[in-house]
């Protein structure tokens, strides 16, 4: 286990991205913090101390060295325990956090429909592909599980949504493929609604039958007919979504 006093002050400076004196010296420290975990010279676990560790290790004042505490915690990179042997430890990873940091700006900064729904298919035509490929016995019987429910909820469209969500995050499961998966669960944070004011019956029956098709193609490991029939999944729900948002001038898309 390393800690950050045993890090050498000269492989900090010369980590590329460093700030290289601009700043303030709680982004400073911020930024050494990073580009020593980037440089594998921190992992999770990793002990960086209590504010009077880290103020004087960089020469600076405990007011600075909570500052950059307080960032580097913010931002995921640290966890901080109080009271007896507390201090900052380099945190577990939490892909989570990501997800909801990344629905966050995606939210803020206003993309439309269209946009979402096109990173939507990239991402979701590589799960299902990698799904047929790297599924487990545990992954198929899941998948399985909720096609089933589904079937059971036809006509409660609040659940059968929340289990089509279900049922595309299962198949981002199966890929085992964690950067794919959050980068979906990101997606569909701002675009999947809590029931899908368009759904009918009839609408139903074929997102279902669409789904146990994908199901046969991941089950059967043909990883390019999954990816092919996702993708067009993908762009039929695209085509809808973006015609009822012009119609109605609403940007929020719906499900499956």
């Amino acid at each position: 286990m390393t800690s950050l006093d045993q890090l050498d002050p000269d492989d900090l400076d010369s980590l590329p991205g460093i700030l290289n004196g601009t700043g303030t010296l709680s982004e400073q420290i911020v930024a050494r913090v990073r580009d020593a975990l980037f440089a594998g010279k921190l992992r999770p676990g990793d002990v960086l101390g209590t504010e009077k560790d880290i103020a004087a290790r960089f020469s600076a004042s405990r007011i600075v060295a909570r500052d950059a505490l307080k960032r580097l915690e913010a931002a995921g990179v640290v966890e901080i325990k109080v009271g007896k042997g507390g201090g900052a430890r380099i945190a577990q990873g939490n892909p989570q956090l990501f997800a909801d940091a990344l629905a966050v700006q995606l939210n803020l900064i206003g993309v439309g429909v269209g946009e979402i729904l096109d990173a939507q298919r990239a991402i979701e035509t590589m799960t299902a592909e990698l799904a047929a490929i790297n599924a487990t016995a545990e992954d198929i019987a899941k998948i399985e599980n909720l096609l089933d429910r589904a079937e059971a909820s036809m006509d409660d469209f609040v659940r059968f949504t929340r289990l089509s969500l279900a049922f595309h995050l299962a198949i981002a499961d199966a890929a085992h493929n964690d950067v794919l998966r959050v980068q979906l669960i990101s997606l569909q944070h701002v675009a999947w609604p809590q029931r899908n004011s368009t759904l009918t019956r009839d609408v139903a029956e074929h997102i279902l039958a669409l789904h146990r098709e994908l199901y046969v193609l991941i089950k059967a490991r043909d990883g390019d007919g999954a990816r092919e029939l996702m993708s067009r999944h993908l762009r039929q729900i695209r085509a809808r979504r973006v015609s009822e948002a012009d119609t109605r001038n609403d940007s929020e898309p719906g499900c499956c």
